[in-house]
């Protein structure tokens, strides 16, 4: 199993969450890449911790929205969107080669993660950005979205995620982070989850039914209060349950 965390979301002088701390936990990286947080030194750093601990690199594209963090929609024409995303790869493949490196995924961010769930022409513009830059590239995202459907029919190699402290609903969507109890906190609690997760068990959603997810990753937040001990209590619960941990790539 992979586990992934968004990595290197600070910008200039402001920082979030503790990225060395995960960069010893996780085994995949989604480093900003400049449009809803990051700047060229956070990025450098990363990637160079990243390659030292032999965390994979992974481009984490978004919409441009430094203000809002990517968390905000934006009606951006498709050719602009294509466009965005390939200057996001370009950028962080030249911190992730000078680091010894290379970016070995894609995996979008926030509003733009959301959006190419339903979105066609969002989706399939991100796509389009993938297959010009490199075929060769993964892309993570969500079970039974556009997004990855449509980079399936494009050849690409897709590589379905859950997430560690995220509510789901019954369709297994996650439920918005306007609503109370979208994001858990108990980190026994969702170490359980993680287990049953990678061991094929279901989850309670949020309305206390039973989903079944069947994720070749799982992403723990690095920007929730405790997310560094939530992170290496689910490694350590996945290592005592006999799931082996490595990138997917």
């Amino acid at each position: 199993m992979d586990l992934n965390s968004d990595l290197g979301e600070g910008f200039g002088q402001w920082r979030l969450g503790d990225d060395d701390a995960l960069l010893d936990v996780v085994t995949s990286a989604n480093v900003a890449c400049g449009f809803h947080a990051g700047d060229p030194s956070i990025m450098r750093r990363v990637c160079a911790r990243a390659a030292e601990s032999g965390v994979a690199v992974g481009a984490q594209v978004s919409y441009r929205d430094l203000a809002g963090f990517g968390r905000r929609f934006i009606d951006v024409e498709p050719a602009e969107l294509t466009a965005d995303v390939l200057y996001q790869l370009g950028a962080l493949e030249a911190f992730a080669r000078v680091a010894g490196t290379r970016v070995r995924y894609v995996k979008p961010h926030g509003a733009l993660y959301n959006t190419i769930v339903t979105h066609e022409e969002q989706a399939a513009a991100v796509v389009r950005a993938v297959v010009e830059y490199d075929r060769e590239l993964p892309v993570l995202g969500l079970p039974g979205s556009a997004w990855l459907r449509l980079a399936d029919e494009a050849g690409l190699a897709t590589v379905s995620e859950a997430f560690a402290d995220r509510e789901y609903t019954p369709e297994g969507t996650l439920v918005s982070r306007r609503l109370p109890g979208a994001v858990l906190h108990d980190a026994d609690e969702i170490a359980r989850r993680c287990v049953a997760m990678a061991t094929g068990e279901p989850v309670t959603d949020v309305e206390g039914g039973l989903l079944r997810l069947a994720p070749e990753s799982i992403c723990v937040h690095g920007d929730t209060p405790g997310a560094v001990a939530i992170a290496r209590r689910v490694r350590a619960a996945l290592t005592e349950a006999g799931v082996p941990l490595g990138p997917f790539v």
